[in-house]
């Protein structure tokens, strides 16, 4: 009897905590909805879209054409400007802004982390204000800074120095035009991900500091190598990923401080702008699309390889 009694107070028991799993499932599906419903709506279905899109011939006229793999053999073997300049300038750009501005963000987020908190706050507010702005407005400043006449900023300032005799076209120059990309670029590369960093650095336990001092640390660039960075691999990660993305995506700097697409000489063409070109100018949607799905795979590339430096083992 006591026996039978024990086995029914177990089985409520079981039923109870069931119950209370089932509410529990409930309740974190509810809370996903929201978040699921617009990933589907603004990123999964666009890109759905966007691959469908890329096989077909359409000029948003007519019904869309099947033409399989064509559109992709067009770019990697007859598309002169994407082979000799959109894919080397976007490449290049991205090799020096992702890398840099990555290393600069953990760089300054480290800096502004041994100072006081007041000072902190001030700086860090400072160097995140320029990813706020759009890049029209960013490249409203730069324009001026850059200006081909006498009035330009940078212009005026090597004239009073003789150090030129001339204004120079700093801006319709192809000579000139991807390094200053790259400035502005960079310039506007502290952006969450550079806060992300911060708030990892100052998460950090300061016993884990002094225990590795014991351990045998002598200085702080070894602080950095065997305490800092292994203590905030996902911050890492993330600024990592955000850079990459950041610097695949930033690419219509060159046109807002030309005002042209195409740039001059294509200096500054980069895939995003390419993108536009035959999206918005020409109405090559499917084209447009094939160059999307290929910038889409370069990004995730690039973000997996970030993933497997950065993600932890644990």
């Amino acid at each position: 009897m006591e026996l039978a009694f024990k086995k029914k107070e177990v089985s409520l028991e079981f039923e109870k905590l069931s119950t209370q799993k089932r509410y529990d499932r409930i309740a974190i599906y509810t809370m996903l909805v929201p978040y699921s419903t617009l990933f589907i709506m603004f990123i999964a279905v666009p890109v759905l879209i966007a691959i469908i899109l890329s096989f077909t011939y359409f000029n948003t006229v007519q019904r869309p054409k099947f033409v399989g793999l064509e559109n992709y053999i067009a770019i990697l073997t007859q598309d002169e400007v994407f082979l000799k300049h959109v894919l080397p300038n976007t490449i290049k750009f991205s090799l020096i802004v992702g890398p840099c501005g990555y290393i600069l963000q953990f760089l300054l987020a480290w800096i502004l982390a041994q100072i006081p908190k007041w000072p902190r706050t001030f700086f860090a507010l400072i160097f995140y204000s320029p990813s706020l702005t759009s890049g029209v407005a960013m490249s409203v400043i730069w324009r001026v800074i850059f200006a081909g006449d006498q009035f330009g900023y940078l212009n005026n300032l090597l004239l009073s120095l003789n150090i030129i005799e001339k204004p120079i076209q700093w801006l319709q120059n192809p000579d000139y035009l991807m390094n200053i990309m790259v400035i502005v670029a960079l310039w506007g590369s502290m952006g969450i991900g550079f806060l992300a960093m911060l708030g990892g650095i100052l998460n950090i336990d300061p016993e884990l500091y002094e225990a590795a001092y014991i351990d045998g640390i002598k200085n702080r660039f070894q602080e950095i190598i065997y305490v800092t960075v292994p203590s905030m691999r996902p911050q890492m990660l993330f600024g990592a990923v955000m850079a990459i993305v950041n610097a695949f995506s930033s690419a219509t700097i060159g046109v807002d401080l030309t005002g042209s697409n195409p740039t001059p000489q294509y200096a500054g063409q980069l895939m995003v702008n390419h993108i536009e070109d035959y999206g918005f100018l020409r109405y090559d949607m499917g084209y447009a699309a094939a160059l999307s799905v290929l910038l889409l795979l370069l990004i995730y590339g690039f973000s997996k390889l970030a993933n497997k430096m950065f993600a932890s083992n644990d």
